[in-house]
């Protein structure tokens, strides 16, 4: 789920989240569009902020031992304990709100804020999860995973270009795999990845 290099998966995050800045750019006075399930696209815009938030303030309250290994113990713990979708769904709602009258501008400054704090961190740095310790490393490409796959979502929403950054397409779509594999759901994937038919309906990998 990993390149095998810190600094490769660290530039994954980066262009990630550059990604997801200049798509916001493209919102204009699109903020209150249906984006995806019940949000609108200024609250799937909050929620994917916080792919950069908690990293921030994860770092900032570092961990005295590690609890999870991998990210794949990590998206599980999460999944087991983040809550029920009407909470996750609020706390999209209120992450959005707290971007304030001018979003985007606000995506931009948390982006470049965060950025340069992950710049000066190093891959061994314990960051203090929720749900338990965890490396920097094995928790970051966790947040690329949501940095690209919602900003699929809100290129989708708002019609604006669909250009994946190859490395952080290459995190996500390893960390899917890990995890179909993991949960042994790998095949309907391989099919249809390779033409062979249409996933299952309400096919997901993700821990539910």
């Amino acid at each position: 789920m990993t390149t095998g290099s810190w600094e490769a998966d660290r530039k994954a995050y980066e262009h990630a989240a550059n990604w997801f800045v200049g798509v916001t750019a493209q919102v204009d006075d699109r903020w209150d569009r249906s984006a995806l399930g019940e949000w609108s696209v200024r609250d799937l815009v909050g929620h994917t902020s916080r792919a950069l938030l908690t990293v921030e303030s994860y770092l900032d309250q570092p961990a005295t031992a590690v609890e999870l290994s991998s990210p794949i113990e990590y998206l599980a713990a999460m999944a087991a304990g983040a809550g029920s979708p009407a909470q996750v769904a609020e706390r999209g709602r209120q992450a959005g709100a707290a971007l304030g009258d001018q979003p985007a501008a606000a995506v931009a400054e948390i982006a470049e804020r965060v950025l340069a704090r992950v710049a000066r961190a190093g891959p061994d740095d314990l960051v203090a999860t929720p749900v338990g310790g965890i490396r920097l490393a094995d928790y970051l490409p966790t947040r690329t995973f949501e940095l690209t796959v919602h900003t699929c979502d809100l290129a989708a929403a708002v019609g604006a270009d669909q250009a994946v950054p190859a490395d952080a397409a290459t995190v996500a779509a390893a960390l899917i795999g890990t995890i179909a594999a993991h949960r042994r759901r790998a095949a309907p994937l391989l099919l249809a990845a390779t033409g062979r038919g249409p996933l299952p309906d309400g096919y997901s990998v993700l821990p539910s």
